[in-house]
């Protein structure tokens, strides 16, 4: 969960950015891969590997080249997927924007100004981030026997996969492989939101609950949107980093 940046402001920008940077990584790729069945996953090689951050800074440890072979992951997995995302460096590097940007526009006024404001701003704004990612990723799958993992489904044209991974979003594989609603998704953020409370004084009725949940399940779907071309947008961005033929 994030939180020091306007709420509209926040989702708009996180779900325009995100959409555009898919579909200009994807619109540039030479040649499209053969058509597959609509919502049949990529036939990736299971032993390719993710990148573990999406241009360098967005952790992106619970995402998957396919559902080929599916296997089921245990409980300490899921822990430890919770925990990469929580503690990587890329999540310190982002909970730290959003406090200057939450300190910048005064969002929680209680907070105040100077270092202290600004370590109250971080502090809340990492502890989001944490909670949200226990919850979603570790505690609820834990207990309704569903797989955090988002699995890419990298191949047709780029509506498909924008849809498919607005999709997961909502709807999430369990440990037996099948689809089902993702309740992890919102009972998990409607707990870390609930417990946000303890530490926001400033917005605490329902309505600001309400819209804090819409706001994370609209940047979690933002962020489904960024895994689904993390491999395109990372080969993009630090093609020339690795491209021998790029070599001055």
């Amino acid at each position: 969960m994030e939180a020091g940046i306007p709420l509209t402001m926040r989702v708009a920008a996180l779900l325009g950015v995100s959409c555009f940077c898919g579909f200009v990584a994807y619109s540039q790729q030479p040649a499209p891969d053969p058509p597959t069945q609509p919502g049949t996953p990529a036939k990736s090689d299971p032993a390719e590997k993710e990148p573990k951050r999406i241009l360098g800074i967005i952790p992106n440890y619970r995402t998957f080249p396919s559902l080929t072979n599916y296997e089921r992951i245990s409980a300490k997995d899921k822990f430890v997927i919770a925990s990469q995302d929580s503690f990587d460096r890329g999540t310190v590097v982002l909970a730290a924007a959003f406090a200057g940007q939450g300190q910048l526009t005064n969002s929680n006024r209680s907070f105040g100004q100077g270092a202290a404001g600004y370590g109250r701003y971080f502090g809340t704004s990492y502890a989001d981030f944490v909670i949200g990612n226990y919850m979603t990723e570790a505690i609820y799958p834990t207990i309704l026997h569903q797989d955090p993992r988002y699995f890419r489904r990298g191949t047709g044209s780029t509506w498909s996969r924008l849809l498919y991974a607005i999709g997961q979003t909502f709807w999430i594989h369990s440990d037996s492989g099948r689809m089902q609603f993702n309740y992890s998704e919102i009972l998990g953020n409607s707990t870390a939101v609930a417990i946000s409370n303890a530490y926001y004084q400033d917005n605490r009725d329902a309505g600001d609950a309400v819209t804090k949940l819409g706001t994370q399940i609209g940047v979690d779907m933002a962020a489904n949107v960024l895994k689904e071309f993390s491999s395109d947008l990372n080969r993009k961005v630090f093609r020339k980093h690795h491209d021998p033929s790029q070599a001055p």
